[in-house]
């Protein structure tokens, strides 16, 4: 098949990736799309594998308020460079966190960050209400396995179904942005504020 340059350009779009390395991927594909993104994004995860030790210390702080000002976002990201900082695609990434932190109301950003003793509890909970049913103790475990993955995807951002594109979870859209621009892309923290939350 006869690679086009609006082939190349379509899947420069979609994955970030360079000019040669867009035509090779076809290329080696035959030109099948679908095929050749997932060989980019393959390759990307494992350049960002390489580099998920570097310090990442650059970045911005993203602001979200939402229109009435009733509800605001504040998001730190980071990468190891402010020439990345400084990329539109970069500074998308960090506009859409605070539109899916806006929306899904995630709590925590990793599951490391829950603390211990809150996850001890919510397991316990978990636990006794499985027993409850009378199930035997391998099944008890899976249940909770389970259901503490569910409540991870509920609280924890990088867990949850991305809001734009519920096909992949936002940790997957952070590593495909890290693997675009070559970098380590670090969700350090971010604070959702909504008038009203502490008084009820």
């Amino acid at each position: 098949m006869k690679i086009t340059t609006e082939m190349v350009k379509e899947l420069r779009d979609t994955t970030g990736a360079g000019i040669m390395d867009a035509k090779k991927a076809l290329e080696s594909t035959n030109g099948d799309f679908e095929k050749a993104a997932d060989m980019l994004k393959k390759k990307a995860a494992e350049r960002m594998a390489e580099r998920v030790d570097r310090v990442a210390a650059e970045g911005v702080i993203e602001v979200y308020s939402h229109p009435g000002s009733r509800l605001g976002v504040m998001l730190e990201l980071n990468s190891e460079t402010d020439f990345v900082a400084m990329n539109d695609r970069f500074q998308s990434l960090a506009h859409d966190l605070v539109l899916h932190i806006a929306a899904m109301s995630p709590q925590y950003v990793r599951r490391e960050d829950i603390p211990q003793d809150k996850l001890d509890q919510i397991t316990e909970e978990f636990r006794l209400e499985a027993a409850a049913q009378g199930k035997p103790p391998d099944i008890v475990d899976k249940i909770v396995e389970g259901r503490l993955n569910k409540y991870f995807e509920e609280v924890c951002l990088l867990e949850q179904p991305f809001v734009k594109d519920d096909e992949i979870r936002v940790k997957q859209l952070v590593t495909d942005v890290s693997g675009v621009m070559g970098e380590n892309l670090v969700v350090r923290r971010f604070q959702r504020f909504e008038l009203g939350e502490e008084l009820g």
